[in-house]
């Protein structure tokens, strides 16, 4: 939150550079661009919108362009940086709390989800749970060796969420993905030690062998079943 602050403050910064003194003038929706400048503080100004997104119910838009007027035309500013730095200090603190009320109730929603998937899934034809709940098909068996956890392998990957999101994909990128067997997730190490080369696994992984409760960027979120379709395509010793 502190840093997207922050990346927010830049680009106004940012704006008001390129920018001349009239641009928060009112604006008439229909008027035409005259100038490339104009188009380009016009989509700074939507980013800047969209980077505030997640606050924008603590924000008076009339005092932000105030603030920022003040700023670009060198006036007293109406809060000093003292109080500045304690109020801002203040907000911080009351969106980062937001923003882990919001990932705990998140988390628990995605658990009762995931469970119940999972639950379901087991009864499927074909599909193998392990004593870790990991959930395994295979879709190809191959006859080649298993790795051990010293090598490194090669495989084709899909990763989607239970809702079939994608959010990875060696195929889209067109190249195999080679790493260590240990380098990885854990139903993923679990897997990996059960496959023999040629062999295509669709696995479903619970989050206490994914990600858990921290997920994985903004793809992946707290307490997330994982799928994915692995093919073992080689070893390395």
């Amino acid at each position: 939150m502190k840093t997207n602050f922050i990346f927010s403050i830049y680009i106004c910064s940012l704006f008001l550079f390129i920018n001349n003194s009239d641009a928060f003038a009112e604006n008439e929706t229909a008027k035409p661009f005259e100038k490339h400048k104009n188009k380009v503080s016009y989509i700074i100004g939507t980013n800047i919108a969209k980077s505030l997104e997640n606050f924008k119910e603590e924000i008076e838009l009339d005092m932000l362009i105030d603030g920022i007027k003040d700023q670009f035309n060198k006036k007293t500013l109406r809060v000093a940086e003292e109080e500045s730095e304690s109020v801002m200090r203040k907000f911080s603190a009351k969106m980062n709390k937001r923003q882990s009320e919001k990932n705990k109730l998140l988390a628990k929603e995605a658990m009762e989800v995931g469970n119940k998937f999972l639950e379901e899934n087991r009864k499927k034809k074909g599909v193998v749970t392990t004593e870790s709940g990991l959930q395994y098909l295979i879709l190809k068996q191959g006859d080649g060796p298993k790795p051990e956890k010293t090598d490194k392998v090669k495989v084709h990957y899909r990763g989607t969420t239970i809702d079939g999101v994608e959010f990875d994909s060696s195929y889209k990128r067109g190249k195999p993905a080679l790493f260590p067997v240990t380098g990885v997730i854990k139903g993923w190490i679990e897997a990996l030690l059960l496959m023999n080369v040629g062999s295509k696994y669709k696995l479903f992984i619970p989050p206490e062998l994914a990600y858990g409760s921290q997920g994985a960027g903004p793809r992946i979120g707290p307490n997330a079943v994982l799928i994915f379709e692995i093919e073992l395509l080689d070893i390395e010793r």
